[in-house]
């Protein structure tokens, strides 16, 4: 899909036409009639032929690649399993299923698949692949080849809207009728859906126009607006597959990184159908990275897989499948997509297929919404004047990211608006899921987006792309935002014995039409796209709104079952942990503490603690007094510190100690001094049931300073 948010080029690229030339005289075999009757598979015509120009046959000699899609089995088993694995309190809730039980229990059976094999090998077709969960085949072969098995014809086109060549099927796919039961779509037959990228870039700055340091939203501003921050998780131990048709730089990626002084696993590429873009990305290289790197601020420890796919049918198809069926990620991010009228409604459900494995493994799948607001079919073929939705964000098995205009004081919360081009409006292909209810909520069909967050370039984040940082928005910003999240409360979940968020969107609705929804989303009730508005509640611009990390963590936990035993709920103790404000409170300091002067710059944001670097005879204090439920098998206190020193030698001159009421927990001296800031994580389970005062004591003798900087301090409990 498109990437749903970022525009970085106004223009769509032009995809050439393989081995097709226009005007070709060289005509296709007639399909040979077969004796056995045949049934047409419906929606496998791209619609861009009934607005195309006809050019000639396509060569019968050329090689053409498909997929056929299977049909999954016991459909009505399938989707009352979905519903109850995602309901607290059903004894099914949070019984994930793995590939191989999904696949024996509704999957397509080997026969089935052998079945297929042997027709498209009589047809003279080569199989070249059968997916993991036996969902796709693939095969190879000339037109010829493929215009006899599938009763098609293959023509030139030329699309008046794209002004670019394409080569597709003149009418329906068709099978011989003992393969009707069993055939989902055949995909490949044209190679003019693609999915797009766009990259909304503030109106005022050039294309492609790169600093050198950041000017945007950075992750202490949005993860404080939204209070990632204060969930006491950083994605440790969930991975989170990016869902990619182009490449990117790992150095772009480090840079971001270091920028922000974020550390987590290396981003890895898994290559989908051969698909090999790092060594050469193309234009959608800034959707890439901006991606990750939105992961990565919001979820710096999780693992990210980058699975990278030909921008065809096929090659979504495939990927779609590839992902699942390895089930490596508990979250899946998507920032790429088409209009639902471009896109033949049987590749939309071959990948829903795979959408619905995903929901039946515990899978989340966050979908950009798109940036062409409710026509978004803008910048295609069906044009402006349609009222369009973006696939995937519609599938009912993902969840749909709409896009805000967000303000903020600081690294906190101010206000948000709805984008005036985030994508929304009513689905023409699927229809309204049972979970999608609650004020605001209407009609019999699918509506998107559910959720939103910051998407708007005039608001949009620093992103360090092809050697230069620029200002990214689009709601392909927004889905790996929530994406982020995501993780974060997989790791929550795990910590608490609770199952992953798995499908989000029916817990999600759960939390909104419940008396949680004030604390827990940031309701957006202004702003508008062409058709729609934002109101009170649900809208089909902003979905129910941005999140509220910590108080939507707590509701969904809390949604499934009891509080520990002790009533120890996960969270995050620490206030004002990143020294935001601009004042102390509710730390306790001596004076000129908290500081945001540029000679030692914060871990993250503007503010930090700096205690001592005086070079006299100095004594600066730090301290915080919480509260540590009984109960709370764990309380872990982590914190930024930089250590810088004028000091030489191994002999410790100048000292930190950090302790809890009158007991002292480490120290730190001049003999700790390292170029950056380094993580430090101190146990502190055993204060649990009772209030201590943490304090952070800087001891300075009287010459040769040392700076001891303290930022992003968190006290985290389950």
């Amino acid at each position: 899909m498109r990437p749903r948010s970022l525009a970085l080029a106004a223009a769509i690229a032009v995809l050439p036409l393989t081995a097709v030339s226009l005007g070709v005289t060289t005509a296709q075999a007639a399909p040979i009639p077969h004796a056995t009757p045949r049934v047409e598979l419906p929606n496998t015509v791209n619609p861009a032929v009934a607005r195309s120009e006809k050019k000639g046959d396509v060569p019968a000699e050329q090689q053409i690649s498909v997929a056929v899609s299977l049909k999954l089995r016991n459909a009505d088993a399938l989707d009352r399993f979905l519903a109850a694995v995602t309901t607290p309190g059903t004894p099914e809730f949070g019984k994930y299923l793995t590939p191989e039980q999904f696949t024996a229990q509704f999957g397509p059976t080997q026969d089935a698949v052998d079945q297929v094999k042997a027709y498209l090998a009589d047809q003279g077709l080569t199989v070249t692949e059968v997916s993991a969960n036996r969902q796709v085949i693939s095969a190879k072969g000339t037109t010829e080849q493929v215009s006899q098995a599938f009763g098609t014809h293959e023509s030139a086109y030329v699309d008046p809207q794209l002004q670019r060549t394409f080569f597709a099927n003149d009418a329906a796919a068709s099978v011989p009728t003992d393969l009707a039961d069993i055939v989902q779509g055949v995909h490949g037959l044209d190679n003019h859906a693609v999915r797009k990228n766009r990259l909304a870039k503030p109106n005022a700055v050039t294309p492609n126009a790169a600093t050198s340091t950041p000017n945007g939203v950075g992750p202490a501003q949005y993860d404080g607006a939204y209070n990632l921050d204060k969930t006491g998780a950083d994605g440790t131990g969930v991975t989170v597959a990016l869902w990619e048709f182009d490449g990117y730089s790992s150095t772009n990626l480090r840079t971001y990184d270091s920028q922000y002084g974020l550390t987590g696993p290396a981003v890895s590429t898994v290559s989908v159908d051969g698909a090999s873009y790092d060594s050469a990305p193309g234009q959608g290289q800034g959707e890439v990275e901006l991606d990750s790197e939105i992961v990565r601020g919001a979820a710096p420890k999780a693992t990210q897989l980058v699975y990278e796919a030909p921008n065809s049918d096929q090659g979504e198809i495939d990927m779609a499948n590839k992902i699942v069926a390895d089930n490596k990620a508990s979250v899946i991010s998507i920032s790429w997509g088409s209009c639902e009228p471009d896109t033949t409604a049987a590749s939309m459900t071959a990948v829903d297929n795979a959408f619905k494995q995903a929901a039946a493994q515990g899978i989340s799948i966050f979908s950009a919404s798109g940036d062409d607001g409710s026509r978004d079919c803008t910048r295609s073929t069906s044009g402006s004047t349609v009222k369009a939705v973006d696939f995937p964000a519609s599938s009912p098995h993902q969840t749909g990211v709409g896009g805000t205009n967000l303000k903020v004081s600081g690294n906190t919360y101010s206000s948000e608006s709805a984008w005036s081009t985030a994508g929304g409006g009513v689905s023409t292909v699927f229809s309204k899921p049972s979970w999608q209810t609650g004020t605001g909520v209407s009609g019999t069909m699918r509506t998107v987006p559910d959720v939103a967050s910051n998407a708007d370039p005039a608001s949009g984040f620093a992103i360090y792309t092809a050697g230069g940082w620029q200002v990214y928005g689009g709601t392909s910003a927004a889905a790996p935002l929530w994406s982020g999240y995501a993780a974060q409360f997989n790791q929550k979940a795990k910590a608490a014995g609770q199952p992953v968020l798995g499908e989000a969107s029916p817990r999600l609705y759960a939390v909104a039409n419940s008396s949680s929804y004030g604390s827990t989303f940031h309701d957006v009730t202004t702003g508008a796209n062409q058709d729609f508005s934002a109101k009170a509640g649900y809208d089909q611009v902003t979905g129910w709104g941005s999140p509220v990390a910590d108080a939507l963590t707590t509701a969904l936990l809390g949604g499934s079952t009891p509080p520990p035993t002790g009533g120890c709920t996960a969270a995050q103790l620490i206030g004002n942990g990143g020294f935001e404000t601009g004042t102390a409170a509710p730390w306790t300091t001596s004076s000129g503490v908290i500081d945001n002067s540029s000679s030692q710059p914060a871990h993250s944001g503007s503010w930090k603690a700096w205690l001592d670097g005086y070079g006299t005879t100095h004594t600066d204090t730090l301290a915080q007094t919480v509260s540590i439920p009984a109960g709370c098998k764990s309380a872990t206190l982590t914190f930024w510190l930089h250590v810088d020193t004028a000091e030489t030698g191994t002999t410790a001159y100048d000292k930190l100690t950090l302790q809890a009421n009158s007991t002292t927990l480490k120290t730190w001296s001049n003999v700790d001094a390292a170029a950056g800031y380094v993580q430090r994580t101190v146990d502190l389970t055993s204060f649990a049931g009772q209030t201590v005062t943490l304090k952070f004591t800087g001891t300075e003798d009287g010459s040769n300073q040392t700076s001891f900087v303290i930022d992003d301090v968190a006290l985290n409990v389950n």
